[in-house]
């Protein structure tokens, strides 16, 4: 890998066939940003599966012309199932997958065959030809007993073959700097890539930030009190505080910015315009 920080984004299929038509625009514009590639989900809110996420991982990557990612939870998933999902990837031409363990879904039955994401790391391994991402959590993840615990369950995961590591969205650059700290005392030397997510509305921001477990610093709080009655105010407050990270993430050597768009390109543009020179820079 190269010394430039790569810039991405994430899209994620829409819960209504229709829509997926829109998504056509939404990718013309991210395609304009030249992203090194744009990562799909495996479904909208918390699906089991989707029909459309290899669909749309197709569309960003042989129409758009831009890598594309899928992103593969495996805790509902059979060994046989991810096995077919992993085939129809190379028969799209599809080689990086994002390893995840996934969110339970309530009254989904649990795979048998993976418990932890290391699981499915190890069979991806198996398959050949795969670039294989992971997740990980600044903050540590949720079910973590500690930050310890959680560092040591990510050497397990990247040592089982993880080429490249994405986080879970932060809003404080020193929780990831710290992060990165304990990795390299741990000996976890791939490439992590920042995720970073631009504010749409509060509402919102704290649903998403209660899930994944992370904080949302005081400044960042007075933010979303002082422009929750203004959509529009807030969502430029919110991609300037983006923005402030992500230069001082470039600044300090980061390996990659990974935006999470939620389908919506205006925030990517304008994020785009104001760090694509120091994009260019690094």
């Amino acid at each position: 890998m190269n010394s430039q920080t790569t810039f991405s984004f994430e899209i994620f299929p829409p819960r209504r066939d229709e829509n997926i038509s829109n998504l056509s625009q939404i990718l013309e514009d991210l395609k304009a940003l030249k992203p090194n590639f744009i990562s799909v989900t495996f479904g909208a809110g918390g699906s089991v599966n989707s029909k459309h996420t290899l669909e749309i991982a197709n569309l960003v990557q042989n129409t758009h012309k831009i890598p594309s990612i899928v992103h593969l939870p495996c805790i509902h998933l059979s060994q046989e199932r991810a096995l077919e999902i992993l085939k129809e990837c190379k028969e799209k031409g599809l080689y990086s997958i994002l390893a995840l363990r996934g969110d339970v879904c309530e009254g989904a039955q649990k795979s048998r065959d993976f418990s932890y994401a290391s699981d499915l790391v190890t069979l991806i391994k198996k398959q050949g030809e795969f670039e294989i991402y992971a997740a990980c959590y600044p903050e540590k993840h949720n079910e973590s007993k500690n930050f310890v615990e959680d560092i040591e369950n990510l050497k397990i995961k990247v040592d089982c073959g993880v080429d490249k590591l994405i986080t879970q969205m932060f809003f404080n650059n020193e929780d990831f700097y710290k992060f990165k700290e304990y990795c390299a005392l741990k000996e976890i030397s791939v490439p992590i890539l920042a995720g970073i997510m631009p504010i749409i509305n509060k509402k919102q921001i704290l649903k998403i930030s209660s899930l994944c477990g992370a904080k949302i610093p005081p400044k960042f709080m007075k933010i979303l009190e002082k422009y929750e009655d203004n959509p529009r105010a807030l969502e430029d407050a919110g991609i300037a505080y983006a923005i402030d990270q992500i230069v001082d993430l470039i600044a300090s050597g980061v390996s990659g910015i990974h935006l999470y768009t939620m389908n919506k390109s205006r925030a990517a543009k304008k994020i785009y315009e104001a760090t694509s020179y120091l994009l260019k820079e690094t």
